[in-house]
């Protein structure tokens, strides 16, 4: 036995991205005692800026922005009770297909052993129990996100470490329940394209293939306050136009898919660290 505390690390791509798809656990967790270690890859430059302003419109400052998305981090991480922060700070690749993919020093350029043995110096330092990112499609194509898993699967391999690790991912049934709610606040909304349809149906896992159902129901409050830390992103993030009650009624439920174990806990799982503790 040791005196060391258990230790998650989530490994995500941009300010707010811890926010969405993990808030709950790293709060949760947080409150039972485990050391919480969050690592965010990009600055996030490629954010809207003051009032709004796009990226490629005239007045976007993608280093000023970076510095606000820093200081919203940090407010974020607060919230959540994050126990240690560690920012790569790559430049932010923005959606598959815009010129900054190409851009020399951006995330998506940059070789995965190279942000790999970065990350792996992190692991070495935190030796945490549980790592969690984003799974090869980076759950919907995003370059930054793909990459932060593809450093992240790197990472493990150059460690003599034996964490349990998840992909972030998430069942059918709630991405159409997504459907229904994104409806309800948005009445005017247009049929969407059949395409599209297509795209978002293979998003998720069904729900049978889903490994692991964290309850944060108790944290859900948090986790909206540390999305509307993110204030100068609040035109892309959703979730917050919904409210808090309603909110905790679809986001109080987290789920991953467990792609690494050696501790033989039973599936499914209602705990990141079963089998652990």
């Amino acid at each position: 036995m040791t005196d060391r505390p258990l230790t998650l690390m989530a490994v995500h791509a941009h300010p707010d991205d811890e926010a969405t798809s993990t808030g709950g656990i790293l709060a949760r967790y947080a409150a039972e005692g485990v050391r919480t270690v969050l690592v965010t890859c990009t600055d996030g430059g490629c954010g809207d800026g003051p009032g709004g302003v796009k990226p490629g419109d005239p007045g976007h400052d993608p280093a000023a922005v970076a510095l606000m998305r820093k200081q919203e981090l940090k407010e974020s991480c607060d919230v959540l009770k994050i126990s240690d922060l560690e920012t790569l700070d790559y430049a932010d690749s923005g959606m598959m297909g815009w010129p900054t993919n190409d851009a020399p020093g951006s995330f998506w350029q940059t070789p995965v052993q190279e942000g790999a043995a970065r990350l792996a110096d992190l692991m070495r330092q935190y030796r945490p129990d549980v790592v969690v990112t984003y799974d090869e499609n980076g759950f919907y194509g995003h370059p930054d996100h793909i990459q932060a898993h593809r450093i992240t699967m790197a990472a493990l391999e150059m460690t003599d470490l034996t964490p349990k690790v998840y992909w972030t991912t998430m069942p059918r049934s709630v991405m159409r329940r997504f459907g229904e709610f994104m409806r309800e606040f948005n009445p005017d909304m247009p049929e969407p394209d059949p395409a599209e349809v297509a795209e978002m149906a293979k998003m998720g896992l069904p729900d049978d293939e889903v490994s692991t159902w964290v309850d944060t129901t108790a944290y859900s409050g948090q986790k909206y306050d540390s999305l509307a830390a993110h204030a100068s992103q609040g035109e892309n993030i959703f979730f917050l136009k919904m409210g808090k009650e309603r909110f905790g009624e679809l986001m109080g439920v987290e789920t991953f898919a467990r792609v690494r174990d050696t501790t033989g806990a039973a599936l499914p799982e209602d705990d990141l660290f079963a089998g652990l503790r």
